[in-house]
């Protein structure tokens, strides 16, 4: 479905706000009297369009629309830059401890010049937003705690003079539905840190849920159902 389009005094006008005098983008939208949407769209287009700023004055309407709506922002090598690999870009985000942020530092040292990290992020969730969707889950509100321990554990020094460190574990448990997240740490993931963490994390919430749910966690996982 194709994107509205807005008059192009009204894109002229989006442009100037935003790179003459940096205005955020829900003010511009409430000063032209349009949806934010609408205004990041235009942005967009403006960003991958072969214009720059300031623009020239000579630059009719026509012109500026050919520039903003003559390619949809989605198709590849009507970009100002190469576009990355998306799927590789996937598929090392699933590796441990591997974000965003690594992969676009080895795209920007493989690509010189290429897409600032916030318009890289933008880009790549755009991507993965027209994925199809595998499975949907529906969450009732208090119903299930989602608990796991997270990564390799925070290092914690344990004695100045010998600088001694030892590692600490972190308990952490999110509510479904209100995003409620409690973090507990303790040295080892055993089983009764592993049963004080949740009692302090049912302290915390002021309550208990219907379920929780682990993440094949060893403490808690006597055999893995097949």
């Amino acid at each position: 479905m194709p994107a509205e389009r807005v008059a192009m005094r009204q894109a002229r006008e989006i442009i100037r706000l935003k790179f003459s005098a940096n205005i955020p983008t829900r003010e511009i939208a409430r000063r032209l009297g349009l949806a934010p949407s609408m205004v990041r769209e235009t942005l967009k287009r403006f960003e991958v369009s072969a214009l720059g700023w300031p623009l020239p004055e000579e630059t009719s309407e026509s012109e500026l629309a050919a520039a903003l709506y003559a390619n949809r922002l989605g198709e590849r090598g009507h970009r100002r830059h190469e576009e990355p690999d998306w799927r590789a870009v996937r598929a090392e985000l699933k590796l441990r401890h591997v974000t965003l942020l690594i992969v676009w530092d080895e795209y920007i040292a493989a690509n010189p010049g290429g897409y600032s990290y916030s318009r890289f992020c933008d880009l790549y969730r755009n991507w993965e937003a027209r994925l199809p969707v595998t499975m949907r889950q529906s969450h009732a509100a208090g119903e299930r705690l989602f608990v796991d321990y997270a990564g390799d554990g925070v290092p914690v020094v344990v004695d100045r003079r010998t600088g001694e460190i030892r590692k600490a574990q972190i308990f952490v448990a999110v509510l479904g539905v209100s995003g409620f997240t409690f973090a507990h740490a303790s040295w080892t993931q055993a089983l009764p840190d592993w049963i004080d963490a949740h009692i302090q994390c049912f302290a915390a919430i002021g309550g208990a849920p219907q379920l929780l749910v682990q993440d094949n966690t060893k403490t808690a996982v006597i055999k893995a159902c097949i």
